[in-house]
């Protein structure tokens, strides 16, 4: 007796799992997949093409170039001093960047991409960022 492969077999189809696979696969991911799991995918994409660390892969006295998109933006003082804090994020983990001693800093908003540098530190047990070099993305890129 021959065994030929049935149309409801997943070897039929290209893999165990019974899944169709190619190009039809992916779209079908993609419309099943949330918008942030979507989001996140791209802003690691974006991270890799970059050349930059990914957030959830950086160690404590790590120095690190990271690269991902500002989600909070807070003015929020520092032993009497003011520091202004945002959270970035890249798509696997979040990232505290603190500048001491401003304000406010033009361009430094949510939604806003950047690329950031410096030593990470580990403060609460979250990765935080103080005073990094930045680099603002052009707006035409986001």
């Amino acid at each position: 007796m021959s065994s030929v492969p049935h149309p409801s077999d997943g070897a039929a189809r290209g893999d165990r799992s019974g899944k169709p696979v190619g190009r039809f696969r992916r779209m079908l991911d993609r419309l099943s997949s949330s918008q942030e799991e979507l989001h996140s995918a791209e802003l690691q994409q974006d991270a890799e093409a970059a050349g930059c660390t990914k957030i959830g892969d950086c160690g404590d006295r790590q120095i690190v170039k990271v690269t991902g998109t500002l989600r909070t933006v807070t003015l929020r003082p520092r032993a009497g001093v003011p520091a202004l804090e945002a959270e970035l994020f890249d798509g696997t983990a979040a990232l505290d960047v603190v500048w001491l001693g401003r304000r406010s800093i033009i361009g430094i908003e949510p939604g806003r991409k950047l690329i950031a540098s410096g030593r990470i530190s580990m403060s609460h047990g979250r990765r935080v960022l103080f005073n990094p070099k930045y680099e603002l993305r052009p707006l035409g890129q986001e």
